[in-house]
């Protein structure tokens, strides 16, 4: 078991002491976590990070309330330095984060579909990572009026009430919000060990769902819900299966672009509207440095133009520019479309939960109804309470002179309420509301008036207790609650929805120019890539000393290129990454380009095409592999293969397999062996050892493997062997021509 070490303080300054021994405490590390960890963890999870079914995590609760409370519903706005100042009597978490809080929930930000702060001031913007928020003593706020959906009959014992930190000031446990607010306001928590990630949805579009839901447990979530609406607008590329997977289980992703449109004659794009999780100044920085590395050439200038009016990101286009194209090829390389990750974890009674839509609903109606049904119960009890005083009061009207007499007659003041009760057959309660009835009220026409209530309190507290026993009505009040809701405070979406089989992904080949281009790589790893017209113009190839050809191409500048190294790695780059050059230059020195590893080389470079060939690894000891190109094409755009080969031995040839053809194999002891590619079966994995093919005598390599078309053997019956391996056959002079050594044709 692990131990923790405390070491226990010493007087390392007294002169006495001679050896100095730290005394150890030992400690399981399980009881530290128990003990100091576990607490910590679990209340960042229920206290602070994760919202609960109401939509509100405590502080955005603490803040609200103190609102509600400082009379700011109905009331004028106030310094927002006031409101945090009150908000600390219930959240003692300092001044700036209630102030952040308060940022959030506000208009101004615009970080809510529906914002629950009516602010003034500057409150920055969501959408601009440099447009802070002035200090709270600057700006003023209040509650916006949907608030008084949030606080509903919340005096009407709603909802569980517990003590502030300090025991001072009475809070609530969670908010009788009307609607279900967890699905419309956007949350972000990020807590110890989990995290939530809540998306905003459409205030009317999550009313009247929920009506249908609650009507038809079968209702189509999406028929009235299609997807999510964000405040900055955009557009949200709509796949269907995918939103039901996030709706069913509450994660995923879906992606979300920006809008712009194309001003013809200032020959701009203006960009309006932007993904929620970025900011405008990414963007821009992203862009620019695009535009820096040369990928994108067709933009002058970009500027931000935002201003009172909105988000405005304006793009000088050079001429004769395809707009649609361009923005083809921003929405791939920019933050302007980028994906929104879903994780609807809950907090439901104090455990997290991780809920689809409909789960989601389940639970805020049975938390809801609850509400309603204790706000009826409050009712019901008030009404009886006054039914039993009315009662009271009827006994009385039978003989109002009698009740003045019993009064008058009564010597003391405590005996008053015990002899009305004996005198009119009431109780206590009752009792005590007659005797502080005003002389003035003492009349036939006031009694008469009170207890004519009596009718109607029966008939409302029948229908009061006939909601109370039936489920159907309880559901009828949260329908008609959120009808009004969605009537009073509901707003067209903001989000647009493009469906994914409508969009034209950009392609990177698209905008590439294709031409016939010839290829050099050279023994030292130096590449040029020359254009047809200035081949047939250029005299000889230049290297530098010591240094020379190994192997060109002819093919295309869309064409996809592999580079085997002597460290097992394959990297992957495009012709058109490379510029054109000549003949009379050295060219692009590879492994500096590529960045690969100190002491890495090229072995061979390949033309993978359409990566249905195979490929012939021919190793130092007698074995070779016959691999699948397949093995090495990604989905992704990954520039670097780790573990392309077997590093059992290294690699002596490198042959592309297009057809089948024969292999000539030599040794170091001039032996040769022939052999046909049919007699390997193909491997998927890469790092296949291979099979023998040249028996290999003690301290004897194989050396080389080339096409038998490019050798000189003519006599290819002496060194060809029917099965494998083989030993081969010593070379004959004959067969000795020499011939250029290639490590890859094409």
């Amino acid at each position: 078991m692990a131990k923790k070490k405390v070491q226990e303080k010493k007087n390392y300054n007294n002169p006495n002491v001679v050896g100095l021994r730290a005394a150890v405490l030992e400690q399981p590390i399980t009881e530290t976590l128990e003990t100091n960890y576990m607490p910590y963890a679990m209340s960042v999870i229920v206290s602070r990070a994760i919202p609960e079914i109401d939509g509100f995590k405590p502080s955005h609760r603490k803040l609200l309330f103190t609102m509600m409370k400082m009379g700011l519903l109905t009331g004028a706005r106030t310094k927002s330095a006031n409101i945090v100042g009150q908000t600390m009597k219930l959240n003692p978490h300092g001044d700036a984060a209630i102030y952040e809080t308060m940022v959030r929930l506000s208009a101004g930000y615009q970080a809510l579909l529906t914002p629950f702060v009516d602010s003034k001031g500057n409150f920055g913007k969501v959408f601009s990572r440099d447009m802070s928020y002035a200090a709270p003593r600057y700006t003023e706020a209040k509650l916006a009026p949907i608030c008084a959906e949030l606080f509903r009959d919340i005096d009407k014992d709603t909802v569980d009430f517990v003590d502030n930190y300090d025991g001072s000031l009475k809070e609530p446990t969670l908010l009788p919000t009307a609607f279900p607010n967890v699905l419309v306001s956007s949350n972000l928590g990020i807590a110890v060990g989990m995290a939530s990630q809540i998306c905003g949805f459409n205030l009317a579009e999550v009313c009247e769902t929920t009506v249908a839901y609650l009507k038809d447990p079968e209702h189509d979530l999406l028929s009235t819900m299609p997807a999510p609406d964000f405040p900055t607008g955009g557009e949200i590329i709509y796949d269907r299966a995918q939103m039901e997977a996030i709706y069913r289980t509450g994660r995923g992703s879906f992606k979300v672009r920006a809008r712009w449109r194309y001003v013809d004659k200032e020959n701009i794009i203006e960009i309006y509207e932007i993904p929620y999780t970025t900011t405008s100044e990414a963007i821009i920085d992203k862009i620019r440095e695009l535009i820096n590395a040369g990928k994108i050439r067709e933009i002058n200038d970009m500027r931000d133009e935002t201003d009172l009016s909105g988000l405005r990101l304006a793009i000088d286009l050079k001429r004769g520019v395809d707009p649609e194209k361009l923005m083809q090829k921003l929405f791939k390389l920019t933050p302007l479309q980028d994906s929104f990750p879903c994780n609807f974890n809950i907090l439901v009674a104090g455990n997290p939960r991780v809920m689809g839509v409909a789960e989601i609903l389940d639970e805020w109606t049975a938390w809801r109804m609850e509400c309603v049904r204790r706000r009826v119960f409050f009712d019901l009890s008030k009404k009886k309470e006054k039914l039993h005083l009315l009662k009271g009061l009827e006994r009385i009207l039978l003989d109002i002179d009698r009740a003045i007499e019993i009064i008058r007659g009564t010597e003391l003041e405590a005996d008053v309420v015990p002899n009305l009760m004996m005198g009119f057959g009431i109780d206590q309660i009752q009792a005590e509301y007659v005797a502080e009835i005003k002389l003035r009220n003492i009349n036939r026409e006031y009694i008469l008036k009170r207890t004519a209530e009596t009718e109607a309190l029966e008939k409302d507290i029948e229908e009061l207790e006939s909601i109370l026993n039936n489920r159907r009505k309880l559901k009828g009040i949260i329908i008609d609650e959120l009808r009004q809701i969605a009537k009073k405070y509901g707003t067209e979406r903001k989000t647009g929805m493009v469906y994914s089989d409508e969009i034209e992904e950009y392609s990177e080949e698209q905008t590439v120019e294709d031409y016939a281009v010839t290829l050099f790589l050279s023994r030292e790893g130096y590449f040029k890539k020359i254009t047809a017209q200035s081949l047939r113009m250029s005299g000889e190839q230049k290297y530098k000393e010591g240094d020379g050809l190994s192997q060109s191409f002819e093919t295309t500048n869309r064409a996809e290129l592999l580079l085997l190294t002597n460290k097992q790695q394959m990297y992957k780059a495009r012709v058109s990454d490379f510029e054109d050059g000549k003949a009379s230059q050295l060219g692009v020195y590879l492994p500096a380009k590529l960045q690969m590893d100190e002491g890495e080389s090229i072995l061979a470079m390949i033309l993978p095409g359409d990566y249905t060939k195979h490929l012939l690894l021919v190793f130092e000891n007698g074995k070779a592999a016959r691999i699948e190109l397949s093995a090495y094409e990604t989905k992704t755009n990954r520039k670097k293969l780790v573990n392309a080969c077997s590093d059992k031995s290294p690699v002596v040839a490198v042959l592309p397999i297009a057809e089948e053809m024969d292999v000539a194999c030599y040794s170091s002891d001039e032996r040769v062996l022939i052999f046909n590619t049919a007699q390997l079966q193909p491997k998927s994995s890469r790092t296949t050892q291979g099979v023998n093919v040249m028996t290999l005598k003690a301290k004897r390599n194989l050396v080389r493997a080339i096409p038998l078309s490019e050798t000189a053997i003519t006599n290819t019956a002496r060194y060809r062997v029917k099965s494998l391996p083989g030993a081969g056959a010593l070379l004959k002079s004959e067969d000795k021509a020499e011939q250029q050594m290639s490590l890859l044709d094409e």
